[in-house]
């Protein structure tokens, strides 16, 4: 997908009633995606940990007139998830598009502290993948498929990783399971506890930030071919919006938040005929994770 094809549904497939699940959009991207997606005249549930912040953030979207609901939810709390979960079975009834936008770092640019790790693997990657699994009998399986769009980075992909058995482990798509992926975050983890990550080739820049997308970009491909297998109709894909300017990385940045969501958005309402699984999109162009 390159500049002259970039993804410009021309006959919307979504109406009022399909659903739109943004986390952590109380602010930056999430909530520039939230905004652009009620824009586009979908139904959409606004979430952040912050109940104070996640109303004050969805109130002047209302105010415009559109359909944007505020839900509180803590993707790394399992409590926060279940109740989620079921408040949305119960009160919206399901939902057609999720992006896991919600994450962490708390790296400045030009710094590479893992004291952190932990918080930053269990909401990035932890909290992504417990939030994904709990809601996906709750996607409506439209004729339009259902879609699921991660917010990842380029940090994350394998070409970062210098261990050679960690990039066989993951380029070995046949055998690769969430277990194994989770395994792999377990011995960083424990590589963090013990000191012993710098000497074991693992992505060098904001590391845990890098290990927790790696970790998400390799879900991804895995949940992809599980529900194609599967016979579901729920693609799978990812997004790196690069270097943005938001909170995360203290107003530096290459584009706006406004700027990626309007591309974001439109990967999240691709057509169907054009919509791909198991995809990293980098950007304006569609690369495969296996491929990098």
């Amino acid at each position: 997908m390159d500049h002259a094809k970039e993804p410009s549904p021309t006959r919307a497939w979504w109406s009022r009633d399909t659903v739109a699940v943004v986390t952590g959009a109380n602010r930056g991207i999430g909530h520039s995606v939230a905004a652009r997606l009620a824009e586009h005249g979908l139904t959409v549930v606004l979430t952040a940990r912050d109940g104070e912040r996640g109303e004050a953030a969805a109130a002047p979207l209302r105010d415009r007139g559109l359909a944007v609901v505020f839900r509180r939810l803590d993707v790394s709390d399992p409590a926060s998830v279940a109740a989620f979960a079921a408040w949305l079975r119960d009160t919206v009834g399901g939902l057609d598009i999720l992006v896991n936008n919600a994450a962490v770092s708390f790296n400045e640019i030009d710094t590479n502290s893992v004291e952190h790790a932990e918080t930053v693997l269990n909401t990035n990657f932890y909290g992504t993948k417990l939030l994904t699994e709990a809601l996906l009998p709750l996607f409506r399986r439209s004729p339009a498929t259902s879609r699921i769009l991660n917010i990842s980075s380029q940090l994350g992909l394998l070409n970062k990783v210098r261990n050679p058995s960690l990039r066989r482990l993951l380029l070995d798509e046949e055998t690769l399971t969430e277990g194994k992926i989770e395994a792999m975050v377990s011995q960083f983890l424990a590589q963090v506890k013990d000191g012993t990550w710098a000497e074991n080739g693992w992505p060098k820049v904001w590391t845990d930030y890098a290990v927790s997308k790696l970790a998400v970009n390799a879900y991804t491909r895995v949940l992809a071919r599980r529900l194609q297998s599967g016979g579901e109709r729920v693609s799978v894909n990812c997004f790196c919006p690069g270097f943005t300017r938001t909170d995360m990385t203290k107003g530096w940045g290459k584009r706006t938040a406004e700027e990626v969501a309007d591309f974001g958005a439109r990967l999240a309402l691709l057509p169907p005929g054009e919509l791909p699984t198991g995809t990293f999109f980098k950007w304006r162009t569609p690369q495969l994770y296996s491929k990098l």
